[in-house]
């Protein structure tokens, strides 16, 4: 799993890419956090999934985890361009309904 980030204005942009698995949900969760905690005057985060080619249930806690240290930070969490696959893990998951898609 590749984390990439960028920053612009108050929007922390973070894109996945690879497999969100248990093997490599710790290491995109240590590489998340450090970015989210790293800008404390960001009011937004953003999780670009469109290059992530496997989820399963490590894919789910890992999103749970930064939207609650988004909301923690005082941000807000959103989720883009997951795949068909990851989308329908996410909507049958309910995830939806704490973190919206854009």
């Amino acid at each position: 799993m590749k984390v990439h980030t960028a920053r612009s204005g108050g929007v922390l942009k973070i894109r996945l890419s690879g497999e969100m698995d248990e093997y490599s949900a710790p290491q995109a969760r240590a590489v998340c956090d450090r970015f989210i905690e790293g800008n404390p005057t960001a009011r937004h985060v953003i999780i670009d999934l469109g290059e992530v080619a496997f989820m399963d249930s490590a894919g789910i806690g890992f999103l749970i985890g930064r939207y609650k240290k988004a909301r923690r930070n005082n941000m807000t969490l959103q989720v883009e361009n997951p795949d068909f696959a990851a989308d329908k893990v996410l909507s049958l998951s309910g995830i939806y309904t704490l973190i919206p898609k854009l």
